[in-house]
């Protein structure tokens, strides 16, 4: 895409700095294959590493046992990657786990409960405090994955017209909060089950009986949502509300149609009032057949966490989005068939075509990865130089942020790098005494912020389209330069946040 920027564009030093620098993060990216070749060249890399470095050996510190890097160009490597090229895509961690959620969040999200409650967040909200309600809107919205941009960005432009904002504002506050917040949210999300497999898979390399559920980060995830949609509110009304450049062109016309999206009839408010309360059942019933210390969804020790509850988490997600969407389509009317909730299921495994076809590449690669041992030879020799070093762990964690968030600007699919770096970051640090709920927390925050300045991000240019609708004469350039100060402020607020976090000892979330 060409870059126009509007001729009244701030145009500083350090902001062309930084357009040069987008453009250039373009041209690179845009040479990058697909990610689903990305890991088959990553995994020929491995082949060849395997190779090269067969026969070196370290000692695992954790368990006193020699760790030796074997070669894939052997008969056992052919075995793992020709003999067991099924079972590294069956057992890969978060395929199981993220389609049996995915299956209850689509009658969810295609019952039309998201668009209906994302609605209600903020459409009575006094005009003072609509960004504040926008931003926590998008929080809400994680929920509903990528589908979030579709719904809230058009949305906030409306919004922000109707209060008497600059829609063009509108539009990029609902995409900021979307993208640079996308690992918080207020709610379980598949984000939180993607990445806990992924980060169990990693840890199990070094500890076989690590397990990281979704719910490990729930607890800083629920209180950055808050922090992420002040923060964002604070930059925007005190500094770009005071832009020149936000209103609209003199041509537009405005269709009053669009209006109507933000219409909510009593049918819709009632379908989601059922909603919410079976939900609260729901969780109300859990916890009550928990009570009893023999209960059968108690552990064999009485345990809660070691339970089927938390065992089946996933299940537990997606049971409760499912009856959610339930209830809202039948009273809402969105559903009036058996059929209907069948073929939700069905189009969202539609949309989870191309993340299926991904996770074959990255089971292949990580089954390569972890048998090599190559992965747990890094973590242990990069613990060492750590350890060497003495670097407290909050400057570890910031390190790995710093590294994260670069990478992000090329690599934009968050499962996808956390497939590339979790299986040496989380045993590294295990072997510093880092948790691994505390790495992936780390990780969330980095890997989200600068979602919302690189071009890479297809999201990136869904959000110009709709400010163009405004201002016809809006580039690349236009939206960097409203996203960049928000990404800045947000990576420094959110970064500091999780370090006080971290440095106070409070759990980041269950289990």
């Amino acid at each position: 895409m060409t870059e126009q920027v509007s001729l009244d564009q701030p145009q500083s030093r350090g902001m062309r700095a930084a357009f040069r620098l987008f453009g250039a993060i373009e041209r690179i990216g845009n040479k990058l294959p697909h990610p689903f070749w990305l890991f088959w060249i990553m995994a020929a890399i491995v082949v060849a590493l395997s190779a090269a470095l067969a026969g070196i050996t370290v000692i695992n510190p954790a368990t006193g046992k020699e760790v030796v890097i074997k070669s894939l160009l052997s008969a056992a490597g052919a075995q793992v990657m020709l003999g067991d090229i099924v079972a590294n895509y069956a057992e890969f961690p978060p395929l199981a786990t993220i389609l049996t959620t995915t299956l209850g969040i689509v009658i969810a999200e295609r019952s039309g409960l998201f668009d209906t409650v994302l609605r209600l967040t903020i459409v009575k909200m006094p005009s003072k405090f609509v960004t504040f309600g926008l931003a926590m809107a998008a929080m809400i919205g994680h929920v509903a994955g990528d589908a979030a941009y579709v719904t809230l960005i058009p949305l906030g432009a409306i919004i922000f017209r109707a209060v008497g904002k600059s829609p063009v504002l509108g539009a990029i506050v609902a995409f900021v909060s979307i993208s640079a917040g996308y690992d918080a949210s207020p709610s379980i999300t598949t984000t939180d089950v993607l990445l806990s497999s992924l980060t169990t898979a990693a840890a199990q390399h070094l500890d076989p009986t690590v397990v990281v559920g979704p719910l490990s980060n729930y607890f800083f995830g629920l209180a950055s949502s808050v922090v992420i949609a002040v923060t964002i509110t604070v930059v925007v009304e005190t500094l770009l509300t005071k832009r020149p450049d936000l209103a609209v062109d003199e041509d537009y016309q405005h269709d009053e149609s669009a209006d109507s999206q933000l219409d909510i009839t009593t049918q819709q408010r009632r379908a989601s009032a059922f909603a919410g309360l079976f939900t609260v059942l729901f969780i109300a019933l859990v916890v009550v057949i928990m009570l009893p210390a023999s209960s059968p969804l108690r552990g064999e020790d009485g345990g809660v966490l070691k339970s089927p509850v938390f065992d089946g988490m996933a299940g537990v997600i997606g049971l409760l989005f499912a009856g959610m969407g339930i209830v809202y389509g039948l009273t809402a009317g969105t559903f009036t068939r058996a059929k209907d909730v069948t073929d939700a299921m069905v189009q969202g495994f539609k949309n989870m075509a191309p993340i299926l076809v991904l996770f074959f590449a990255i089971s292949q690669f990580l089954a390569y990865f972890k048998w090599t041992g190559i992965g747990e030879v890094l973590a242990i020799t990069g613990a060492e130089r750590l350890a060497a070093v003495d670097a407290p762990g909050w400057a570890i964690l910031l390190g790995m942020a710093v590294i994260i968030s670069f990478m992000n600007f090329v690599i934009t699919s968050g499962s996808a790098m956390w497939a590339l770096a979790a299986p040496i970051f989380v045993p590294m640090l295990m072997l510093l005494g880092i948790d691994p709920a505390t790495t992936q927390a780390a990780y969330r925050v980095a890997d989200s912020v600068t979602n919302c300045v690189t071009p890479m991000s297809p999201y990136f240019v869904m959000a110009l389209g709709f400010v163009q609708q405004y201002r016809k004469s809006a580039g690349i350039g236009t939206l960097a330069s409203f996203t960049l100060p928000l990404a800045a402020v947000i990576w420094v607020v959110w970064i500091a946040f999780f370090l006080a976090w971290y440095l106070l000892g409070i759990p980041f979330g269950v289990g």
